[in-house]
């Protein structure tokens, strides 16, 4: 079964960056789409970036785009997310999620597998 495991969360003041990582296992890497998600509590769950691995396309959310950048490693079944210039709004759990869909162009699919997630705490 599809499997993803995040890392790389903590704590980390306002304009600092981190690394996620997205490990995963149990299905074929290049035939799927991988997103990140981030969810404050209370508030609906927020699409930041995506990866699609057949083609290499990618997108990023508005509140991100400039600050994040999604990358793809096939050899490690890993996906990362770096964070750079982190704001104290990005204080959320982040989740990795994994869409089979070989359609290319695009990486903004429906997502039905999902990781545990990692917090992010920004700090002031």
């Amino acid at each position: 079964e599809v499997r993803l495991v995040e890392s790389g969360g903590g704590l980390v003041q306002a304009g600092g960056s981190l690394r996620l990582a997205c490990a995963s296992s149990g299905f074929i890497f290049d035939d799927y789409a991988i997103a990140w998600f981030r969810r404050a509590p209370g508030n609906e769950r927020e699409g930041l970036a995506c990866i699609n691995n057949n083609d290499g396309t990618t997108y990023y959310g508005d509140s991100v785009k400039g600050r994040f950048t999604i990358s793809s490693d096939s050899a490690k079944r890993t996906v990362y997310l770096e964070m750079n210039n982190l704001k104290p709004e990005g204080t959320a759990i982040y989740y990795c999620a994994a869409a089979f869909q070989k359609l290319e162009g695009t990486c903004q699919f429906e997502y039905d597998n999902w990781g545990q997630g990692t917090q992010v705490t920004v700090s002031t």
